[in-house]
């Protein structure tokens, strides 16, 4: 990554040892602290276990996990879309992710895909490019949102249902490692209030925190738990994945 020690953490922050969402606003709005909270969750879990070696970030933006995976990892590579909407000196390399990525066969051993895929027109080129250039025994790791608004139009192409994922990820003869939901019907009701209580005059703000703080309170309870747990199977709020690339046969 280009300029590490002019790095600033951006959409993610380590708070009493543990990643969750900025509380900045000109990084999160209000209205997206819990979700990011949840990214952040598995972020954290998912790149102590598998994060090593050659790194690619890809659409990167300001790179808010890098203080997530650094301590694990060889060295990294940031690319992000040519005239992307999130230009920084981080960046190693500008291109099309939709394209041909300009990397060799098996070049890196982790692979980072965070809130990306929804805004690729041919997902399956972009997988079939990611395994051509994950080593033997690296592992891809991916968040997309399923229950969410649209964001950066007009390149919001998809949301994916977990049997979309798993497509993906047997057609490049992947083993899936993980595949998650993030939230359920708890967090989606949270999620969709908060947003559009935010923009109330004087009291908006401090309602849409206050929402999600007590949704989030509730999902640790027992009965929370249970309900979110449950629901996410129908309602998730997003997905979280880790694929793997095995020897083949």
């Amino acid at each position: 990554m280009k300029n590490q020690d002019k790095w600033q953490p951006s959409k993610f922050v380590y708070k009493r040892g543990k990643l969750v969402g900025s509380r900045n606003m000109k990084e999160v709005g209000v209205g997206s602290r819990l979700l990011a909270d949840l990214i952040a969750r598995f972020y954290d879990d998912s790149l102590r276990k598998y994060a090593r070696g050659r790194l690619l970030d890809l659409g990167c933006g300001k790179v808010p996990l890098f203080s997530a995976y650094r301590e694990y990892i060889d060295d990294s590579t940031c690319v992000d879309w040519e005239k992307g909407s999130h230009k920084n000196e981080y960046v190693d390399i500008e291109c099309d992710l939709a394209g041909d990525l300009p990397f060799k066969d098996s070049e890196f051993d982790t692979i980072i895909l965070s809130d990306v895929l929804e805004h690729i027109p041919q997902p399956d080129r972009l997988w079939q490019e990611m395994n051509r250039i994950l080593a033997v025994n690296g592992r891809i790791i991916v968040n997309v949102p399923f229950f969410y608004g649209l964001h950066e139009q007009p390149y919001d192409y998809y949301r994916y249902t977990e049997f979309a994922l798993r497509r993906f990820v047997e057609n490049t003869r992947l083993n899936l490692v993980q595949l998650s939901p993030l939230g359920g019907t708890p967090e989606i009701i949270a999620d969709i209030s908060a947003k559009h209580i935010q923009h109330l005059p004087l009291i908006g703000s401090a309602l849409a925190s206050a929402i999600q703080y007590m949704t989030m309170l509730f999902v640790r309870t027992g009965l929370g738990k249970k309900i979110s747990a449950k629901t996410s199977q129908a309602f998730p709020l997003g997905y979280f994945l880790v694929a793997e690339k095995k020897e083949k046969d």
